[in-house]
């Protein structure tokens, strides 16, 4: 079944939180080019983001919602009478984990607990990860089923923001869904994730090729992981599709968001650089890099999210990683 035209989102009311973000912004753009009134959330808006004018598309609000209590939270809905509240709000890089505790759990609950004074709720997509569940067995995918174990502090302090969605759900009745997304590829992906550093080096390489001079190596620390891994444009459309599917089905639910495979780390850096068409050694040592502390086997089974949000993933890898390095170094078209 593939992912529906989704139509029915068209004078729906959606509210993005962290709405200049990597996943932010092109949720709300989606939105909006759905026919939705899209308000984009965040402290800082992106200069040449689109202004809160009362114009056509995304409009922008500042506020820190790093900062913003229940109060000045449920005054905002309550202005906006949002018909979906999207949460892509969060800290994961340059963090430690009560400050990413203050971003993914705390805001979180004040969120839930916003609008669950407003008359007519709307529904809360929150945006979970992966990396929820810890380690993975090799050779098969995680349910939903699975009892997370988390073992980084991301990964702790997200599971911490689904539980409260959920409680809100069970107790309060809030119309939350929790989408639980493999590692997210494409254009402009964060320089402090691995595949954003690893297109930023690739960016630089190939300046210095074009100016004669021989570009630096890559190095890395090795590269043991497989990882599963979903286009961004995937990402958003499943955000898309939850934000109109049947409420009753959803309600509470954590659904699993990813292509359902898990590829070695390695074979993907490696692609990126070929695709890039960089003459470039990638060197794995240990030497001067952090020590990697995540699960080494992250794979998701997504048979819920068909079931349920009637959503596949249509973007191959490639098609992805040709996406992230189109902003950041040239691709030379090899298949």
């Amino acid at each position: 079944m593939p992912t529906a035209d989704n139509g029915e989102a068209a004078g729906l009311r959606v509210v993005v939180l962290g709405g200049t973000g990597y996943l932010g912004r092109r949720i709300g753009e989606a939105f909006a080019a759905d026919g939705a009134l899209v308000h984009l959330v965040s402290r800082n808006p992106a200069n040449d983001g689109p202004a809160n004018d009362g114009g056509p598309g995304p409009r922008s609000v500042r506020m820190d919602l790093l900062t913003a209590g229940p109060r000045e939270l449920t005054e905002f809905f309550g202005s906006v009478r949002p018909d979906v509240v999207v949460n892509a709000a969060g800290r994961v890089w340059r963090a430690d984990e009560a400050e990413m505790t203050e971003g993914n759990a705390d805001l979180v609950a004040r969120v839930t607990e916003s609008l669950a004074e407003l008359p007519r709720g709307p529904r809360l997509i929150q945006l979970g990860t992966v990396h929820e569940y810890g380690a993975g067995t090799p050779g098969a995918g995680t349910s939903e089923d699975q009892e997370p174990a988390p073992v980084t502090p991301y990964g702790r302090t997200k599971l911490l923001g689904t539980r409260i969605v959920q409680r809100a759900a069970a107790e309060h009745g809030l119309d939350g869904v929790v989408l639980r997304l493999a590692n997210v590829i494409g254009a402009g992906a964060p320089a402090g994730s691995l595949f954003g550093m690893v297109a930023a080096h690739l960016g630089e390489a190939a300046r210095a090729e074009s100016l004669g001079e021989k570009p630096d190596e890559l190095r890395l620390p090795p590269l043991r992981a497989h990882r599963d891994g979903v286009g961004a444009h995937d990402a958003v459309d499943a955000v898309r599709a939850a934000a109109t599917a049947p409420g009753a089905d959803l309600r509470g639910q954590v659904v699993n968001i990813g292509r359902g495979e898990a590829v070695p780390v390695h074979a993907l850096i490696h692609r990126m650089v070929e695709l890039s068409g960089v003459d470039l050694p990638v060197v794995e040592t240990a030497a001067d890099q952090p020590v990697r502390t995540d699960a080494e086997w992250l794979q998701l089974d997504v048979s819920r999210a068909l079931r349920l949000l009637g959503w596949q993933p249509r973007r191959t890898l490639d098609a992805s990683l040709r996406d992230l390095l189109t902003v950041a170094a040239p691709v030379n078209g090899r298949k």
